[in-house]
């Protein structure tokens, strides 16, 4: 390993999925059919939430669906609550999702909102950038394609080719068109994100003008059509904060459903003596930091603290939920 290289210590919490995707039972109607009364429902509201059950109760309140408020919560054991998939009919409905199987069981997501008739209490219900850190492996897997899933059908109402309107098949896997059949499948927009060092010590941070005073986080950005994902890299730190990259290396990738966005994790090295140039409008602030500030940051807590009343500077972090998290995680832990 090159000096300045790291791995992921962790997986990032949104890629723990443990589900069967076997393609093929979305074909499989009998399938569908005969397993319908084990099935389980995984629901989701039109603001991503599911109810959700604790081990230890969150101190932030589900009703906050703020990230920030959550990563400083210390709740465990977060674990999706679903309903026996004959609560909706003796059969899938049309909008029905299957995401998949394991333990012999099959999984689907529907929309839908908390039933109060049926005794659901809307302040159990918890959206995945608030609570996906917090879920268990089955919980975060079910959530995460749930929500990307759901995303996608929400906004694939049309036929691109020909306007006419889709109607869900494939067990909520593709979509088909009226007027010719055309067939959509559900889509996701990569996008890099990388963590610039300088090789040794220091780690570059950048903040956008959007974010509260004294939020950071590592650079990212949209892959454009045509363009590698290394060359996006090396493409959007350019633009973003001016400076040249190198030696450009793969670390892992999370599906970030926001609405459909699959991050792909890199680091990369450059010179932390060339002054930065942040983009105007797009990035309000760049910094370097030693991996011994970003390690007191990490001890002092997520994006979710507040700024020292005394006027030092203090570099608030991504939650727990984000890819971007566990990378810095990674690179703090990594060296002396």
């Amino acid at each position: 390993m090159k000096p300045g290289d790291f791995e992921l210590v962790d997986p990032p919490v949104l890629s723990r999925g443990v589900m069967d995707r076997d393609e093929q039972l979305r074909f499989d109607t009998d399938y569908q059919l005969r397993t319908w009364s084990e099935a389980r429902i995984v629901v989701v509201d039109e603001n991503g939430r599911t109810p959700v059950t604790w081990e230890t109760q969150p101190e932030a309140t589900f009703r906050e669906a703020d990230a920030a408020a959550w990563d400083s919560a210390a709740g465990s054991g977060g674990t999706v609550v679903t309903r026996a998939a004959t609560t909706l009919g003796e059969e899938p409905p049309s909008d029905a999702v299957l995401l998949g199987a394991t333990g012999g069981v099959p999984y689907w997501a529907v929309r839908g909102k908390p039933d109060l008739l049926a005794g659901d209490d809307p302040s159990d219900w918890a959206d995945l950038r608030a609570a996906g850190a917090w879920l268990d492996e089955l919980g975060s897997g079910l959530l995460t394609v749930s929500v990307a899933v759901l995303n996608w059908h929400d906004m694939a109402g049309f036929c691109p080719r020909d306007g006419s309107p889709t109607h869900p098949h494939n067990a909520g896997w593709a979509r088909r068109c009226e007027a010719h059949g055309h067939e959509e499948y559900p889509r996701t927009d990569p996008s890099m994100i990388c963590l610039v060092h300088d090789g040794a010590d220091r780690v570059l941070l950048a903040r956008q003008p959007m974010w509260p005073e004294g939020r950071y986080s590592v650079l990212a950005g949209f892959v454009e059509s045509g363009e590698s994902v290394e060359a996006c890299v090396h493409r959007e730190v350019g633009e973003e904060v001016g400076i040249a990259v190198r030696d450009v290396r793969y670390l892992g990738s999370q599906a970030w459903p926001f609405p459909r966005s699959l991050m792909l994790g890199f680091h990369a090295t450059a010179d932390a003596d060339i002054p930065l140039n942040p983009a105007d409008g797009e990035i309000a602030d760049a910094v370097w930091i030693t991996r011994a500030e970003l390690r007191t940051a990490l001890q002092r807590g997520d994006w979710g603290g507040k700024p020292s009343e005394d006027g030092t500077k203090v570099v608030l972090l991504p939650g727990k939920v984000s890819i971007a998290r566990t990378m810095l995680d990674a690179w703090a832990a990594h060296g002396d």
